[in-house]
C-alpha cells in the first residue's frame, strides 16, 4: 500500500487550501508534513512560520506558502489560541478558497487527499474515541476555566473532539474560528490566552450548538491515534486503521514510536521523538509558573 495521488488542477475561482501553523519549528518539525502532502495533494497550501531562512527555503522547494503571523501590540495568546485569528484573517481575505483543512503540523502526516469526500459542512474529529469529555481530565480541566464548572459540566458527557484538525466550507471554518477566540476572550487574558482553551472554546462552541458541525467519528477522514492506538498499525509505508483501511489525514503518531519510525522510514529520517515546544528547563518551569499566578490573580478590563 501506498498513500494515494491526488490532481493537481484547481478551478481558479473554487480554490481549496492546506493552512497549518509552525511558528518556532525547524525544518526537521515539519519535513514529513510537508513531504506526505506534497505526495498526495498539489494544490494551494499554507503554513505560518517564523523568520528561519532554511524553513523558507524548504517551503518554497515544495510549493508551500510562508504566511507570518499578523503582528499585535496588545493581547498576544498562545499560538494555539493565536492561530484562530490568522486563520481567520486568511479566509476572509481569499474568497476564492472553496473548501480548508486547518491543520497541526509536526504531529500529523498525510495518506491520501484530505479533500475527498468534499465536505458537506464543518466536520470536527474524535480524539478518544471511546471515552467523553468526563474522562478526558486536560480538557475538562480549560473547559471549566473557560466557561465555569456549571456550564463545564453540562458538556461532560459530549465526544471528545479535538481543536488541532477542523474541515470544512471556508466561511464555516472562519466562523468557527472567530466563536473559538470570541469564547476565549470572555475569561481573564490569562486563561482565555493560554494553552488549552483552543480546545475548550470549540467544545464549548460544538457542544452548545453555537454553530452546526459534523462531528465525525475517528479513522474516517482523520485518523487521531494519540490515545487511541488499539489496531493501529504501521504497514509498507502506510499507518493503518483497526478496520484495514488508511485515512487520509492521520495526527498525534507522534505519541508512538513504532509510528514515529515509519514516518522516518518513508517521509523524513530527521523525525524527532516527541518533542516539547516552548521554554525549556527553568525557563518552562517559570512560564508555567507565571501562567498559574495569572490564571488567579484578578484582571482589571
Amino acid at each position: 500500500m501506498r498513500p494515494v495521488a491526488a490532481s493537481s488542477k484547481v478551478d481558479a475561482a473554487a480554490q481549496d487550501l492546506v493552512l497549518g501553523y509552525a511558528t518556532g519549528y525547524g525544518v526537521d518539525l515539519i519535513e514529513a508534513f510537508v513531504r506526505s502532502l506534497r505526495a498526495v495533494y498539489s494544490g494551494p497550501a499554507a503554513l505560518f512560520v517564523g523568520d528561519d531562512p532554511a524553513v523558507a527555503a524548504f517551503l518554497a522547494e515544495h510549493d508551500i506558502e510562508a504566511l507570518r503571523p499578523a503582528p499585535s501590540d496588545a493581547w498576544t495568546p498562545q499560538p494555539v489560541v493565536a492561530r484562530f485569528a490568522d486563520y481567520a484573517r486568511v479566509l476572509e481575505d481569499r474568497p476564492a478558497v472553496r473548501d480548508v483543512l486547518l491543520t497541526d503540523v509536526r504531529d500529523v502526516i498525510f495518506q491520501a487527499t484530505p479533500f475527498e469526500p468534499r465536505a458537506r459542512g464543518l466536520e470536527v474529529f474524535v480524539e478518544y474515541e471511546r471515552h467523553v469529555l468526563a474522562d478526558h481530565g486536560f480538557q475538562m480541566k480549560h473547559l471549566r476555566a473557560g466557561v465555569g464548572a456549571d456550564l463545564a459540566d453540562k458538556l461532560k458527557d459530549n465526544r471528545c473532539i479535538c481543536a488541532g484538525t477542523i474541515f470544512g466550507p471556508a466561511d464555516e471554518v472562519a466562523r468557527v474560528c472567530r466563536l473559538i477566540l470570541m469564547l476565549g476572550a470572555i475569561p481573564k487574558s490569562a486563561i482565555g490566552g493560554g494553552f488549552g482553551i483552543d480546545q475548550a472554546s470549540l467544545a464549548a462552541a460544538i457542544g452548545y450548538d453555537l454553530i452546526p458541525a459534523d462531528i465525525q467519528d475517528n479513522y474516517k477522514r482523520v485518523a487521531t491515534v494519540g490515545l487511541s492506538l488499539e489496531g493501529v498499525r504501521a504497514v509498507d509505508g502506510l499507518i493503518v486503521n483497526p478496520d484495514g483501511g488508511f485515512s487520509p489525514v492521520v495526527h498525534q503518531y507522534d505519541r508512538h514510536e513504532n509510528l514515529v519510525q515509519a514516518v522516518r522510514e518513508r517521509w523524513a529520517s530527521a523525525t524527532p521523538d516527541r518533542v516539547r515546544t516552548g521554554p525549556q528547563g527553568l525557563d518552562r518551569l517559570l512560564a508555567k509558573l507565571s501562567a498559574s499566578t495569572g490564571r488567579r490573580l484578578p484582571e482589571l478590563r
